[in-house]
């Protein structure tokens, strides 16, 4: 019986693998076979392959495009990556250690604002009012801001969760050797946060990357193109180079793809190390 039980877990187990893969691997197939074709066949949108490979010419191509634009919006979407994502951890773990550590009569009315932020959708209109008022409307800085709000809520429960694993014991032996609240965060606390702080860099980074909405909203214009707003370079109402816009979205694709390889582990170990501890 349990031998029945154990094999059906395993073929359980392997059907999953299998479907994961195969919806996976089929759409990036796909993108492959389409950005490797001449501009008719790409037209077609069929799952074949390609009679001769273009995908080189392809994708010089579409770095070519509007004098090299998707250079400059893959150096835009850098810095508002490694930016938004840098503020994201100092703030979102400082916002955590305090809620973990310093309880008071306003913890609810925080922990309901920091779920507030992951269930209330953003009021676009009046965002950029907001913006507009303070001058960062269409400047990287402001859009770097929103990507911080919108991103925090995620990064300050997700931090919390493990800070709750650590013992109160390492705050007050450092206390007693002296250290001050920062020196005690910075210098005991926040190296203990490694893995789950891996896990926020790269799930959030691939978010801020891959982010269409916020940069089509609140960074208009060719000068702070993004990534994914590139793809308009080669749609358009009545003309569409599938053959390029396959090209683009592989380009796109493939930084978010080998961030995830390389440090699958990390994540699985960052986002189950609280339940593991506690």
């Amino acid at each position: 019986m349990n031998g029945m039980r154990k094999r059906t877990r395993w073929l359980a187990g392997l059907l999953g693998i299998l479907a994961t893969t195969g919806l996976f691997l089929v759409p990036f197939a796909f993108i492959l076979m389409q950005a490797g074709k001449d501009a008719s066949s790409a037209s077609l949108l069929e799952f074949s392959w390609p009679a001769q490979w273009h995908l080189w010419e392809n994708i010089a191509t579409v770095f070519q495009t509007r004098d090299y634009m998707l250079i400059i919006a893959f150096i835009n979407s850098t810095i508002l990556t490694v930016a938004s994502v840098t503020l994201m951890v100092v703030f979102g773990s400082m916002i955590a250690y305090v809620l973990d550590r310093r309880k008071s009569r306003l913890n609810p009315l925080i922990n309901t604002l920091v779920l507030a932020g992951l269930i209330i959708p953003p009021a676009v209109v009046p965002t950029i009012w907001v913006m507009q008022s303070l001058g960062i409307f269409k400047t990287l800085s402001g859009l770097i801001m929103i990507e911080v709000a919108f991103g925090l809520s995620f990064t300050v429960l997700t931090i919390r969760a493990f800070i709750a694993t650590i013992p109160k014991e390492i705050d007050e032996a450092a206390i007693v050797d002296g250290a001050g609240p920062l020196r005690l965060f910075f210098q005991v606390i926040f190296p203990l946060l490694r893995s789950v702080i891996v896990t926020i860099i790269v799930v959030q980074s691939v978010s801020v990357f891959n982010d269409f909405q916020n940069p089509l909203y609140f960074l208009p214009g060719d000068a702070n193109a993004t990534v994914q707003l590139t793809l308009f370079n080669f749609q358009s109402q009545f003309v569409t180079a599938y053959n390029l816009l396959f090209a683009n979205i592989l380009l796109i694709t493939v930084p978010p793809l080998i961030m995830y390889l390389f440090f699958q582990r990390q994540i699985v170990a960052g986002m189950t190390a609280g339940a593991v501890k506690g």
